[in-house]
């Protein structure tokens, strides 16, 4: 995955999603009648495999940047192993898709899958845009023991699963022993601590080195909401009533990432970007991002690098994270041979996994993660002894609205344009503000 993908920010941005249902979609709340009514089909959720007549599957994704070629040859080999089933893949990018979706649906145009993280599951589910699948989970004999606790919770909405998770990918420290060793650092003992981080900034500044370079424009993602969520904090309380903006964990987290800016250890105005151009270029010790970055690194000339386990910067052991997962959008008029074909297509994928650590994410299922062929991809699985303690956004429709008002405040606060108590505690009110008339929105 490249730069481009706003995952890399953060919590995902539902902005494309709440556009297209404020544009006058007649989409209902949940259990209306407006929208598409299907229920669940029946049946073995694809576990009995597809014997009918020729099928083509539309199969929608948000994977524009360095992953998307490696989920087309996992569906290449899928139409190998299934012959009679055609997948036509589109990607699009996330914010685009999510306008398109609701619209597909409400049109009677909708994909027959759809690839989205775990922070779009709620707001979907709430507007009918995606359908049940409980037949899946029940046809395939999955449970919880199957996959991280953490993530299977994240796929349920008012008591029904309504995905199926594709990998984890929580927030992880990556390392560039080049500079390290030309700093006098370590190059083979990353830091584990806030205090072992800063003592290698330390050397890094000592020979004018910006060992880690913060973005306004980027640090209050998966970066600033880390070290929220090791010091108690959230986003978004698991109700959906109150943002965390203001709270000292975020207040907290602000103020030390831009203390860095201050204190010479990153220079001022750096790019979004700016960690992950200065450190391909051998200018930087340290970026802090998700293992999409894995396969950029292997592929970066004259890069020697390591991943590890974020740092605790706070009081204890917690990382951003977030999940693809497959899910079965609703049609006007479901067609029970697509129906099956997608359903073997999602239990296909998610059992083959496997492959998808490629683009370096860590399967979520279990009995991937165990088996020996995950055991080659060492990269990834730095990220993998995260899972227990990875952080997942709430199931809360229209979370993502809350999104421009904390980055607004971040940026406003990191660059100095206003204090930081006062920029984060003005965007937890407007996106309190924001929860409560979703809590209306989505309750009809």
């Amino acid at each position: 995955m490249t730069t481009a993908d706003p995952v890399r920010f953060g919590r995902r941005t539902l902005l494309g999603a709440a556009a297209a249902f404020g544009a006058g979609l007649t989409f209902s709340g949940c259990g209306g009648s407006h929208g598409p009514g299907q229920e669940p089909a029946a049946g073995k959720g694809g576990a009995e495999g597809y014997n009918g007549p020729d099928v083509t599957l539309q199969y929608w994704n948000g994977l524009t940047g360095g992953d998307g070629p490696v989920m087309k040859k996992l569906v290449a080999k899928f139409m190998k192993a299934h012959p009679k089933i055609k997948v036509t893949t589109t990607s699009i990018a996330w914010a685009d898709l999510f306008q398109k979706l609701p619209a597909a649906v409400q049109s009677g145009r909708a994909p027959d899958i759809c690839l989205m993280h775990t922070a779009d599951i709620a707001t979907n589910a709430a507007r009918r845009v995606v359908q049940p699948i409980d037949d899946v989970i029940k046809g395939l004999g999955l449970t919880a023991d199957d996959y991280a606790e953490l993530v299977w919770k994240a796929t349920f909405f008012k008591s029904q699963q309504y995905a199926i998770p594709l990998d984890i990918h929580p927030a992880g420290l990556y390392y560039n022993k080049k500079v390290l060793t030309q700093v006098g650092a370590d190059p083979t003992k990353p830091p584990t601590t806030k205090d072992e981080f800063m003592a290698v900034l330390d050397k890094c500044k000592s020979k004018n080195v910006k060992g880690y370079w913060v973005s306004a424009l980027s640090v209050g993602g998966l970066v600033a909401q880390s070290m929220i969520f090791q010091n108690g904090g959230y986003m978004i309380s698991d109700d959906g009533t109150k943002t965390g903006f203001g709270d000292q964990p975020a207040i907290d987290s602000i103020t030390y990432f831009k203390s860095l800016i201050d204190d010479g250890y990153s220079p001022k105005n750096a790019a979004a970007d700016g960690d992950w151009v200065s450190f391909s270029n051998n200018k930087a010790a340290f970026m802090i991002v998700g293992p999409w970055m894995v396969t950029p690194c292997k592929e970066a000339k004259g890069l020697d690098w390591g991943c590890a386990p974020i740092p605790v910067f706070g009081s204890q052991q917690q990382t951003w994270a977030g999940s693809h997962c497959f899910t079965l959008p609703r049609q006007a008029n479901q067609d029970k041979n697509k129906a099956t074909a997608a359903r073997v297509f999602v239990n296909w994928m998610s059992k083959n996994s496997v492959g998808w650590a490629e683009a370096g994410m860590v399967p979520a299922r279990k009995s991937v993660r165990e088996s020996s062929e995950f055991a080659q991809y060492t990269d990834v699985k730095q990220f993998e002894k995260m899972i227990d303690w990875a952080h997942f956004p709430p199931n809360v429709p229209g979370a993502g609205d809350t999104d421009p008002e904390w980055s607004k405040a971040v940026s406003l606060a990191v660059t100095g344009k206003k204090p930081i108590a006062q920029a984060l505690q003005d965007a937890a009110q407007k996106g309190d503000q924001i929860l409560t008339a979703n809590k209306k929105k989505y309750s009809g």
